[in-house]
């Protein structure tokens, strides 16, 4: 993972001062590098946000706009971010809920408290990053982001990886072990030819799966099972 990008909101300079000795000993501890940005209240992160950051330490009480204001205007922008609430009042980290709050600290905080609680949320975001292949082909190596294959041709011993923008032919691999490699229930194999992405579906016809102007045939014995599949990510994609 690369330099994950850390929010301070704090009103209390001598706590602001605590967090950031903190984090500085869990970047050592753990050598994991941070880029620590501090604000003094919630509505300073609230205006110019632009869903710059991974992490967001969050004081719930703040003199302008308090950290539940403050984090149901970010996750407005930004259902991805992780945002974890400092507050002297356990009552108040349960209404956390209302805006996917992964966690609060309660002050005053422990570093040793303070540290599980941070290598809790790298381990989401760990969980959540981006996936790639690497794809030999004539002209060199190509890393694809996962997310971003729509779908997977095979003819002869040669494969073509379909993303949005472009296209690249492969000789090193067959379809079949692709599909294992993958091995990610986002994938489908409609028929011997052709392994899709879930996410580009557009819909299903006759005897076709459609990927907006294209459509693939699906094999009979497939299709009830394309629908199994298509509904089982459709609610994995929801959570």
């Amino acid at each position: 993972m690369g330099m994950v990008s850390v929010a301070i909101v704090e009103d209390d300079a001598g706590y602001t001062k605590r967090l950031q000795e903190y984090l500085k000993k869990y970047e050592e501890e753990y050598r994991e590098p941070l880029e620590v940005t501090a604000y003094s209240d919630g509505d300073e992160i609230v205006e110019n946000y632009r869903g710059q950051f991974d992490l967001i330490l969050m004081d719930i009480e703040m003199r302008f706009m308090d950290g539940m204001a403050a984090a149901e205007q970010i996750r407005k922008q930004d259902s991805r971010v992780i945002i974890i609430f400092i507050t002297n009042m356990a009552q108040y980290a349960i209404r956390g809920y209302a805006v996917d709050a992964l966690d609060y600290v309660l002050k005053p905080i422990s570093y040793f408290a303070f540290s599980q609680r941070i290598k809790r949320a790298m381990e989401r975001m760990k969980k959540r990053e981006e996936k790639y292949l690497m794809v030999n082909t004539k002209a060199g190596v190509h890393k694809i982001a996962v997310s971003q294959l729509c779908w997977v041709e095979s003819q002869g011993h040669r494969l073509t990886y379909h993303t949005k923008d472009a296209q690249y032919e492969s000789t090193t691999t067959s379809i079949g072990k692709l599909e294992t490699e993958l091995g990610s229930a986002s994938f489908f194999r409609c028929n011997k030819c052709y392994l899709i992405n879930l996410r580009y579906v557009t819909g299903i016809d006759k005897d076709n799966v459609l990927l907006g102007d294209l459509s693939i045939p699906v094999s009979r014995a497939k299709k009830s099972e394309l629908k199994r599949a298509l509904v089982a990510y459709m609610g994995e994609a929801m959570k």
